[in-house]
């Protein structure tokens, strides 16, 4: 047989006709990670293929990610998963075989044939609560329950797709910045607290699943999912068109609180008296016309892209009151210090470049990476609750403070920042702010105040949006309230700050994505300097000469499509296209070009001064940081603990370091610290817990 072509996300020419000994017969669907393929063993058997696509294979961090994947799928073989019939996360290109189930997903069942009938519901209630029950009984959480990972099979319901599932005791953790899941089906704690999601979390997702089977819909709606993560934790679940007899169990289902809620075993026993009409006939779908024969199962993370991405009326670029970032479509969230705007390249005289030796240090001895800024001739940096300086020139440590009120084992919210002369600690992080000497570590203010909604620092203040869209400013040495009130024309402003900026923005796409309302803030005064609606859905990612730079993202496919630079002066747009749309675009700007870093590892140049792409590279790593540059090169970091650096004249790779995982590499950080660059020196943090420094002039020296 004839090696296939390609039809998935990658660079590659050929498919294999192989993985292991299963022969690839047909390809059933294809996505960013890797390709499915209906496949047979040697004695005729069907599987069900996932082959990781080749750009992937010598990612470290894939690589451990998709172990984890293996070990997950294994352990819940069973009567209501697809069987892991072999793999091997080893192979030149990793691959994982299941037993092939014909059948319909719940999601392409509803779509095609309407809302299941009260008695399927049941059944499929059942068979989900019987399939989280032997899930949660081998200590593994699924964590992405959804209708399109339901297989309905002819026994009844399958779970699939492990693919972010975690075991319990494993080390794989997703940390802060960005949330993995889908947020119509994700718990409250999802968006809260994602690092203690537990089994509870698939419950609740099992509720909102029974939601949409038996509507069409789910229990938290709308076009934005900015507005459906918010309905998620604060607002009552839509249970209408629900049949009466499940409602009250679908109800507590969607408790809130995990303790709340029912566990599998009790669903159980609630199901067997819902009714007399009750029954445990197995579940056959309708006939359609429009299915063809033998379809299979197609794990979401590979299934053809449909994405609907709507920013709705409430939803603000940044993530609004909620400060949250989900994976794939949606943009990646700062709080303090680990937002769009990367650490600036600035100039440090009290150690010259001549001078400098290149070091590594892990200064507390543990595992998560640190997050970094260059502030006060010192390197401050956050983990795992601490806040840190180093001495620049050799990585020494100079002092640490453990945050109160913030868990031992809790990543940080962002890099430290200092504001006021003081580093101010614990933002984002529950309602006490504590403000440091930066040259001893001593307190010299810790002062109760809400973060539960949106915190930037900018300047000499600390900006706090409480949900109901009032805006405080806080002056960062005082501590004094120096102004409180509502942004007009923002709803719930989220802001960002750039360095050497001394205004705020907040951006607000409207419900259709056709516009943005952007309004710059004194942070001082909160007088609003200047408002403009421009056209587009727009994320804005730097500053330079008093114009705005944006990304303009396709608001149904989440592809940035265009960079925009606005003047406010003149009141002037400039739009420069894309070559090809990035997904998951993050971006920075330094001397007239725009550097964006996509998921996938694509990187890009764009000129604003002459309007056109410079240069784009595809980088080989499954995605990096927000790109820094410095007055000859690009640097990224990549979540192995690798630091990047690209020729910013021609947008070729000149230089990289070793990676730096931690013991356990399946370790998979969800947010990558920018790398900081200080006179000619670049810093990054690592996965080991290592902070290194690195000359920044001669890459192809490391």
């Amino acid at each position: 047989m004839a090696a296939q072509g390609n039809a998935g996300a990658g660079p590659e020419a050929e498919l294999p006709e192989f993985a292991g000994h299963y022969r690839l017969e047909e390809c059933l669907g294809s996505g960013g990670m890797g390709v499915v393929h209906l496949a047979r063993s040697t004695s005729g058997m069907k599987v069900a293929v996932k082959v990781v696509h080749a750009q992937f294979a010598e990612d470290p961090e894939f690589r451990g990610r998709f172990r984890q994947e293996v070990a997950a799928a294994r352990r819940v073989s069973g009567a209501f998963t697809a069987p892991v019939v072999d793999a091997d996360p080893e192979a030149g290109r990793p691959w994982m075989a299941t037993l092939f189930i014909p059948g319909p997903t719940l999601a392409q069942e509803v779509k095609r044939n309407g809302p299941l009938a009260p008695a399927q519901l049941r059944r499929v209630m059942a068979g989900l609560a019987e399939a989280l029950r032997d899930i949660h009984r081998v200590g593994v959480v699924h964590r992405d329950l959804k209708p399109s990972n339901v297989l309905l099979a002819e026994d009844g319901p399958k779970v699939i797709d492990f693919g972010i599932s975690r075991p319990k005791d494993s080390e794989l953790r997703t940390e802060t910045g960005k949330l993995i899941g889908t947020p119509p089906f994700m718990a409250p704690e999802q968006f809260r607290r994602p690092r203690e999601v537990g089994p509870a979390a698939d419950v609740f997702a099992l509720g909102s699943v029974m939601v949409h089977a038996a509507t069409g819909r789910g229990p938290f709606d709308s076009d934005s999912p900015y507005v459906v993560a918010y309905q998620v934790v604060h607002d009552e679940p839509d249970l209408t068109g629900v049949p009466e007899q499940l409602a009250p169990l679908v109800l507590r289902c969607l408790a809130k609180e995990p303790e709340d809620r029912p566990s599998p075993d009790e669903l159980m026993r609630e199901l067997r008296s819902v009714a007399a009409s009750y029954d445990t006939q197995v579940f056959i779908p309708a006939q359609r016309v429009d299915e063809a024969p033998g379809a299979g199962e197609v794990p979401d993370d590979v299934s053809p892209r449909r994405s609907r991405l709507r920013l709705g009326k409430r939803a603000v670029l940044g993530a609004g009151a909620l400060g949250l970032a989900v994976v794939g479509a949606l943009a990646a969230v700062p709080l303090l210090g680990g937002g769009p705007a990367p650490a600036p390249a600035v100039s440090a005289p009290r150690t010259t470049a001549a001078a400098f030796t290149a070091w590594a240090a892990t200064p507390l001895s543990r595992t998560g990476t640190p997050l970094c800024s260059y502030a006060a001739g010192k390197l401050l940096c956050a983990q795992t609750g601490l806040v840190f300086a180093l001495d620049p020139a050799d990585g020494r440590l100079l002092w640490k403070y453990s945050l109160e009120g913030i868990a031992a084992d809790g990543p940080p919210s962002g890099a430290p920042v200092v504001s006021g002369d003081l580093v101010l600690g614990g933002l984002g992080h529950g309602q006490r702010l504590t403000a440091l000497d930066p040259d001893s570590g001593d307190v010299v203010r810790r002062q109760a105040m809400s973060m539960s909604g949106g915190v930037r620092a900018v300047g000499g203040m600390v900006l706090l949006t409480a949900a109901d869209g009032t805006v405080t400013g806080v002056d960062s040495a005082s501590g004094d309230v120096k102004w409180s009130q509502r942004i007009p024309g923002q709803d719930v402003p989220y802001f960002v700050s750039f360095p050497g900026d001394p205004l705020a923005y907040a951006a607000t796409v409207s419900g259709d994505g056709a516009g943005t309302t952007v309004t710059a803030v004194d942070p001082g005064t909160g007088e609003v300097r200047w408002d403009a609606r421009l056209e587009g859905a727009l994320e804005p990612i730097g500053s330079e000469g008093g114009a705005v730079v944006f990304v303009s993202v396709d608001a149904v496919r989440g592809e940035a499509r265009a960079v925009v630079r606005y003047s406010p002066e003149g009141r002037t747009s400039e739009r420069v296209p894309l070559r090809i749309p990035l997904q998951g675009a993050q971006g920075s700007v330094r001397g007239g070009v725009v550097h964006l870093m996509a998921d996938g590892g694509g990187l890009v140049a764009v000129d604003l001064e002459a309007r056109k792409q410079l240069w784009s590279l595809q980088t080989g790593v499954a995605r990096g940081s927000v790109p820094v540059a410095g007055d000859r090169y690009v640097y990224v970091t990549t979540p192995d603990g690798r630091l990047l650096a690209v020729d910013a004249r021609r947008g070729k790779l000149v230089g990289q370091t070793s990676p730096r995982l931690a013991v356990q590499s399946d370790r998979v950080p969800a947010t990558l610290p920018a790398p900081v660059v200080v006179d000619g020196r670049v810093y990054a943090g690592a996965p080991d817990g290592t902070v290194f420094a690195v000359d920044g002039r001669d890459p192809s020296s490391w």
